[in-house]
């Protein structure tokens, strides 16, 4: 088995910066969202893009790119029924139809690995386009 091989099967590095940004998003409440794509040079997970605290779901889904596959962390806020104000953290899977299969795969056999280094993922969702990650569907899964 090559080495470039093996790699892929065991998952991607996940950088510091990955985690501390991830740390912002959960204690700090700095970002509203955080993406992130894997840098096959370094070998491991790099943040891409951060959203502000006040940026909305809309802003996040069209920061994802059209055809190439995230990882993407979204700090969900709503309100219980019993008028309770929460916040639940999603990992995203962005693996779109249309991206090219050696992404699909390198991005699934590293997804375990990242998620293992993010503690404190409520859910996660893989998502194949955008209806599948839609508002209501976090709403959904939330409650």
């Amino acid at each position: 088995m090559s080495i470039r091989m093996s790699n892929a099967l065991s998952g991607m590095g996940v950088s510091d910066e990955s985690k501390s940004t991830f740390m912002e998003l959960q204690r700090k409440k700095v970002h509203r969202y955080v993406i992130y794509k894997i840098d096959e040079k370094k070998k491991e997970v790099v943040v891409e893009k951060t959203g502000g605290a006040g940026e909305s779901y809309d802003e996040f889904t069209a920061s994802l790119p059209e055809n190439d596959c995230r990882y993407a962390v979204y700090d969900f806020d709503f309100v219980t029924e019993d008028n309770c104000q929460k916040s639940k953290i999603f990992l995203i899977a962005w693996s779109p139809s249309t991206s090219r299969i050696r992404a699909k795969m390198l991005y699934a056999t590293s997804k375990d690995r990242f998620r293992h280094e993010l503690e404190g993922v409520h859910y996660e969702i893989q998502a194949t386009d955008s209806t599948e990650m839609d508002l209501q569907v976090l709403r959904d899964r939330a409650n």
